[in-house]
């Protein structure tokens, strides 16, 4: 056991985010993601189940240690839901974004909505597809990872 760390991050989890540099992102996925389809054919993505795990508890674990990229990156994503209109999210979408968003080090942050095809597309490069346990249909994010600075409490 570890202090301080969210016991939601198993150890498979915590040395991908620990194996991350500087851009590269990771798939908080819901449970009907299909995660062997979208994965990486060319790289070694790593694939992670979180059964029985929410998008936000899920989301709240990863976000406890991950720096996201700065705000002109566009560092978060979500899939957007098919035929709804631009800026809808879902009850679990909200949650993660209203997350992000009250940490102070990610004001200005613009969490984009992504159509679903061009989400799978992104989630072909992530470094890893993290699936949950999730109900919710379209609960998918992107999180990129950015950089610790000296005044970041290092």
């Amino acid at each position: 056991m570890l202090k301080n760390i969210d016991p939601v991050l198993c150890p498979e989890l915590l040395k991908a985010l620990a194996e991350m540099g500087h851009e590269d992102s990771i798939v908080l996925a819901d449970a009907n993601f299909t995660a062997m389809r979208y994965r990486s054919q060319t790289t070694s993505q790593v694939i992670i189940r979180l059964p029985g795990v929410s998008l936000l508890r899920a989301a709240q674990a990863v976000l406890s240690v991950l720096p996201l990229g700065i705000p002109k990156e566009q560092p978060v994503a979500y899939m957007h839901a098919s035929e709804s209109p631009a800026g809808y999210r879902n009850a679990a979408q909200e949650a993660v974004y209203l997350l992000v968003h009250a940490d102070p080090a990610n004001r200005g942050i613009n969490v984009q909505a992504l159509e679903r095809f061009a989400f799978y597309e992104q989630a072909q490069k992530a470094y890893v597809i993290v699936q949950t346990g999730e109900t919710a249909a379209y609960a998918n994010f992107i999180f990129k990872k950015g950089v610790l600075t000296s005044d970041a409490g290092l």
